[in-house]
């Protein structure tokens, strides 16, 4: 089937232009001006925006916490009515087997045949034997060329040491794939948050006293300075604050391969929502854990000049009621609360109105933030680019559309969204996946399991010039 888009502002990361994009099958046929009205379907995007589908690299869909998983990819519809076409899910290592076999298992299972966008994998490693560190080679011939660690959580089964940090690193180099970390000091957090319980100190407000910028600068001074030793590229996951920026810049500067991500709830949430009435500030609890205005301030700017080169969601779906209260009543903390936001819908949303509609960002790097640069990362070389011979992931985004975010009109399957009541700013209104149309007018039309697995690349565009 072909489909003709016309008369549309199509942005890329490059700049915009009026023009028109053909679908061809599942893929890009031409874009540029003019092109022959000559298609199945014609869609006049007059006035309309017309942009690559987004790249969300940072999702959790299979996370467990005592037993209690958050929703997983029956709930990816929400992605595509949030502009988004392809996500990336954090697989954990199985204790007792191998990296590869891990994530496979789990794709047999709970991905394929279910996901309504496509979607790839990083495997979180949390056995470090011998012979898991000398697998991670041939994650990048299977089409896994990203992974990553979690240097918090101490005592739990996914904490990694320095060790295995430094192992990963070196192995990774060899074969192209990408270490990324959680970065924050394990033994700062637990020393802690056992001294504020011990206090009477446990609403979730001080799940972010527990975890101050320092833990996570230090953590991510540490990382790069291993990945330095490694002569390894390093991708840090959710930076939060101006001390782990500044750390990220100057290794940046130094000409070593650093990079790193924020997520939209960073961006315009605060600390001060843990502190809502209640038990209410669950909802935002979250690691590392939300900041101030001067770190969000700091945040903008390190998006502007580049030392952060994407924007993800960092979903988590957990409900409020159900699970978010394991952390509620006698005997229990914000400690017990189960981390992470569901904002998979509107990661887009918040890039736009309180990017580029408050002019803090251009168009060109709303698209590059959320679709080139995520693509270029994860090796997926038909992603996240509006050009003939990539997928036909194409958004056609309303900017005259005004509303509000809610928990009301989202498809996370959660009971709350932690952007309630927030402005939303334009929206997409027509999505195509591999030219397959499956949100139209704001709602989602596709079917269960019309997403598929895209193997990524090793060498992707941490490893600089060899990226190419």
């Amino acid at each position: 089937m072909k489909t003709l888009i016309k008369n549309g502002t199509v942005l890329t990361a490059e700049g915009e232009f009026r023009g028109d994009i053909l679908l061809n099958g599942e893929s890009i046929a031409a874009v540029g001006s003019g092109i022959p009205a000559e298609a199945d379907e014609i869609i006049d995007a007059e006035g309309k925006y017309v942009m690559p589908g987004g790249v969300d690299q940072h999702v959790h869909f299979s996370f467990t916490y005592k037993g209690s998983k958050v929703r997983g990819f029956e709930t990816s519809n929400a992605a595509a009515v949030g502009g988004t076409t392809t996500v990336l899910e954090f697989v954990n290592q199985v204790r007792g087997k191998g990296l590869i076999e891990s994530i496979e298992d789990y794709r047999k299972t709970d991905a394929d045949g279910i996901s309504m966008v496509d979607y790839g994998f990083h495997v979180v490693m949390t056995d470090p034997r011998d012979e898991v560190i000398d697998e991670i080679p041939q994650l990048a011939k299977a089409g896994y060329p990203t992974m990553k660690l979690f240097m918090p959580y101490k005592g739990m089964f996914f904490h990694a040491d320095d060790d295995a940090i430094l192992k990963a690193l070196y192995k990774g180099r060899e074969a192209g794939v990408t270490v990324m970390v959680h970065a924050e000091n394990a033994d700062m957090i637990d020393v802690m948050t056992k001294k504020l319980i011990a206090e009477g100190k446990t609403a979730p407000y001080y799940h972010a006293v527990s975890r101050p910028p320092v833990v996570e600068a230090e953590a991510t001074r540490r990382a790069i300075y291993m990945a330095q030793m490694a002569d390894a590229p390093l991708y840090v996951v959710h930076v939060t604050c101006k001390e782990a920026l500044e750390e990220i810049k100057k290794a940046y500067q130094n000409g070593q391969p650093i990079y790193g991500e924020t997520c939209a709830h960073y961006l315009v949430l605060d600390e001060q929502d843990l502190a809502k009435p209640g038990f209410e500030g669950a909802k935002y609890v979250c690691s590392p854990a939300l900041r101030t205005q001067e770190h969000r301030d700091a945040l903008w700017e390190a998006i502007e000049r580049k030392w952060i080169n994407a924007v993800s969601s960092d979903h988590c779906g957990f409900d409020y009621e159900k699970q978010k209260h394991m952390g509620y009543g006698e005997g229990n903390s914000f400690a017990d609360i189960p981390n992470g936001a569901p904002s998979l819908q509107n990661r887009l949303n918040i890039l736009w109105t309180y990017g580029v509609e408050t002019g803090r960002l251009s168009k060109s790097r709303f698209v590059d933030l959320m679709a080139t640069q995520p693509a270029k990362i994860n090796g997926l070389k038909k992603k996240g680019r509006l050009a003939p011979g990539c997928d036909g992931d194409v958004v056609i985004f309303d900017p005259a559309y005004r509303g509000t975010m809610s928990v009301k009109n989202n498809l996370e399957g959660v009971d709350y969204c932690p952007f309630e009541g927030f402005e939303q700013k334009g929206r997409p209104e027509t999505v195509f996946l591999r030219g397959q149309k499956i949100v139209e007018n704001g709602s989602y039309i596709g079917s269960k399991g019309q997403g598929k697995f895209v193997a990524g690349e090793p060498f992707g565009a941490a490893y600089g010039d060899s990226a190419k």
